[in-house]
């Protein structure tokens, strides 16, 4: 899978822009703030149709206008496929693809798979639960859309179930349609559980095999899985487990007026040779985690769709040393890639035969060389 186009109409800072890219490597070389990371985050747009910067569409609108507009050209082994996607601030989100309309968002998940990388995924090791739940949601929806539309049911479901569970604090008598959303939340949950523990089993295995890689074999990474409640048997013995909890925290849920137990409480903890490394591991383990887990991704997603996921690396190279500036370089391969850097000297390892340069500047793009 390779991106051919990208065509961006009053998106974050930029009025217009078409930009060809090479199946290759692709670099995008500029000051801060002049709209590198931008473009990225329009690919984002096409693989999820979401932002991994915002939760508000109308952000990325730009100042002064009332829409945006995102297009991509991607060819992968089976055809071409044409994303189109509209941001207004007044309408809802529009969703095309090869020309058709679509009207749930899930079933935009899998025409463009992407795995971004930048600094700020050192959240992942240092950050809240919540960033960790973000990495998984964002990567299995992508492999299993159905998974997205689990979680979307999930998140929905919570916040009618919530709600309830303040209302009845006032009004007793309403706790008697608390079970219809305790049996919903359930049915959501399974699903949820189920494949997060499947990806993560995936996960374990290929990112410890590339963090052994990084360190010379000097460290060993494992990732434990923390879930607020656990996978038993099959879906439907997960689905009967799960709603067995929220009967037997019931009484709490109504006194605090909050769901506690759920897919929304799960947690994963990274561990280098048995040690946590968010409390105990340095700068430079917690970056080698990261990149470990990034590039077991592409594995993952190669082996689980048949196709090569896009490699958007979001300056990422001014953070890392030589050595793993070099591993990353190296992993590339007959990966598409398309980077951000505001030097060129930070990818000077590559063979220049190998990739197209762009320059970015105040929302203009240019072609470099």
């Amino acid at each position: 899978m390779h991106l051919v186009e990208l065509s961006l109409n009053n998106f974050r800072n930029f009025k217009r822009l078409d930009l060809p890219l090479t199946p290759n490597i692709t670099i995008l070389v500029g000051k801060n703030a002049q709209g590198k990371t931008n473009i990225l985050e329009s690919i984002v747009y096409t693989c999820t149709g979401r932002s991994h910067r915002t939760s508000l569409d109308r952000e990325v609108i730009r100042f002064g206008e009332d829409f945006a507009y995102i297009r991509a050209i991607v060819e992968k082994s089976i055809g071409n496929n044409k994303v189109e996607i509209g941001l207004s601030k007044s309408k809802s989100k529009m969703v095309n693809i090869n020309g058709t309309s679509v009207k749930r968002l899930g079933e935009l998940m899998g025409h463009i798979n992407g795995v971004v990388f930048s600094p700020d995924d050192l959240s992942l090791i240092k950050g809240a639960p919540s960033e960790r739940r973000k990495f998984l949601d964002m990567e299995i929806s992508q492999i299993r859309p159905n998974y997205f539309y689990a979680l979307q049911k999930y998140n929905r479901v919570l916040s009618q179930r919530n709600n309830l569970l303040k209302d009845i604090q006032k009004r007793p008598s309403m706790k008697k349609g608390l079970g219809v959303w305790s049996e919903q939340l359930s049915d959501a949950g399974a699903q949820i559980i189920w494949e997060r523990n499947r990806f993560l089993r995936k996960l374990r295995i290929v990112s410890a095999k590339v963090h052994k890689t990084l360190t010379f074999g000097n460290e060993k990474l494992d990732i434990i899985y923390r879930p607020s409640i656990e996978q038993k048997g099959d879906i439907e013995e997960t689905k009967k487990h799960f709603l067995e909890v929220l009967d037997s925290t019931e009484a709490m849920d109504i006194e605090r007026g909050i769901t506690q137990r759920g897919c929304h409480r799960d947690d994963m903890l990274f561990s280098i040779d048995n040690i946590d490394t968010r409390t105990y591991g340095s700068q430079g383990q917690q970056r080698t985690v990261v990149l470990s887990l990034k590039l077991a991704e592409i594995e993952i997603m190669k082996n689980m769709t048949g196709e090569m996921p896009i490699l958007l690396l979001d300056d990422v190279f001014s953070e890392l040393d030589e050595y793993r500036k070099k591993m990353l370089l190296d992993s590339i391969g007959d990966v598409q890639a398309i980077i951000t850097t505001t030097n060129i000297d930070d990818v000077s390892a590559l063979d220049e035969k190998s990739y197209l340069v762009y320059r970015v500047e105040s929302g203009n793009v240019w072609r470099q060389g």
